[in-house]
């Protein structure tokens, strides 16, 4: 069973769905500004469990894009492949206002020759934000393709300290 919640955000309109188990989806809206409602299978009758999880997250994002949090503790319940669910582990590992690559995410797993694979899980991460896939950048301190777009994944990277020059991230 499957419970959402839309929430505005300043990256723009966000899809939560969470089950008894955790947080499965958080998703931004299409380009029309509409949920990406098609990959969640909502239930009208979800528990109350899932609404908790939905109020918790629903709070720790305010607090996150207030500047009062930096590490969330909601439970994840992100469906995918056992590598999927490695790489999105290690992306949870990469502390706020820190960065990564792909390269330095298929070291941490193990898997250094598996960079684009790990970029396609990175891409297919489905809770964005807390799982943090903004943090990931290319190797030439550029932002590469987000979920949310650039716009969005840049003003999450500045609202955790990290500054730009340009399109270039500062060393």
């Amino acid at each position: 069973m499957t419970t959402c919640r839309e929430l505005k955000s300043p990256v723009g309109t966000l899809l939560l769905a969470a089950n008894a188990k955790g947080l499965t989806h958080l998703l931004f809206a299409d380009a029309d500004g509409r949920p990406l409602r098609a990959k969640v299978r909502p239930d009208s009758d979800g528990s109350a469990l899932a609404e908790q999880i939905l109020g918790d997250t629903q709070l720790q994002l305010t607090e996150y894009f207030a500047g009062a949090r930096t590490v969330f503790d909601v439970p994840l319940a992100a469906e995918g492949t056992e590598f999927q669910r490695e790489v999105w582990h290690a992306l949870t590992e990469i502390s706020f206002g820190e960065l990564s690559s792909y390269g330095a995410l298929a070291q941490s797993i193990g898997r250094t020759r598996a960079v684009r694979a790990v970029g396609a899980a990175n891409g297919a991460n489905p809770i964005s934000i807390i799982v943090p896939c903004h943090r990931v950048i290319g190797q030439n301190r550029r932002l590469t393709g987000y979920g949310g777009g650039l716009p969005a994944k840049q003003l999450l990277l500045e609202l955790e300290g990290v500054r730009f020059n340009g399109d270039r991230i500062d060393a």
